[in-house]
């Protein structure tokens, strides 16, 4: 496959042979993460025996397989290498829905609901703080975008946008955000990209 392996003698291989993968973080450090060993210990002492084509009693071989590893450490190693910043298609909430006022629930309601239908994962904030507080607040939780509603918005069916760095986008028609959301997520882009 053209990737680069080293024979590691003398590791904790106590079934038989395995292989382990190994990454790097953002800082440089190792970590192993999946590993794939084959075990010839179990079966023995378990007494594991099937019967193959051939009508004979056969001893199985076991293939150990954690594709990442310990899910903690995959986990740990992720966050870290984003810093919390995930990807569109990773981040846990993927748009976080601002209102201007309270009186822009109800469109912000209908937003969510769209965006929820095609699989989006939403959080409305209509509280009754400032437009800026919320932004300030949001901010620190790394949505992939905040939406933005208010009068014109409403009004339009449109949303504005802005994203983790700043950048901010306004009256995008609704049904364009929808679609270009959902290209972005079946793309695995790597960063947020609509603002």
């Amino acid at each position: 496959m053209g990737v680069d392996w080293s024979e590691e003698e003398g590791e904790a291989a106590f079934y038989g042979p395995k292989i382990d993968f190994v990454v790097k973080d953002v800082i440089g450090r190792e970590w192993q993460l999946g590993t794939v060993q084959v075990d010839y210990n179990l079966p023995e002492r378990f007494d594991l025996s099937y019967k193959g084509s051939d009508g004979v009693l056969h001893r199985p071989v076991m293939i150990h397989r954690a594709p990442f590893g310990s899910m903690e450490r995959f986990c740990g190693v992720l966050i870290e290498h984003f810093a919390g910043r995930f990807p569109t298609w990773l981040s846990p909430t993927q748009c976080h829905i601002l209102t201007i006022s309270q009186k822009h629930t109800e469109y912000a309601n209908s937003v969510a609901d769209q965006l929820k239908e095609h699989g989006f994962r939403v959080e409305i904030d209509d509280g009754d703080d400032t437009i800026g507080k919320k932004i300030r607040t949001h901010r620190k939780l790394h949505p992939a975008y905040m939406v933005i509603l208010g009068d014109g918005e409403a009004e339009n069916n449109t949303v504005s946008l802005r994203g983790r760095s700043g950048d901010q986008v306004a009256d995008i028609p609704l049904t364009e955000f929808v679609s270009n959301l959902r290209a972005e997520i079946d793309d695995k882009s790597s960063k947020p990209n609509l603002v």
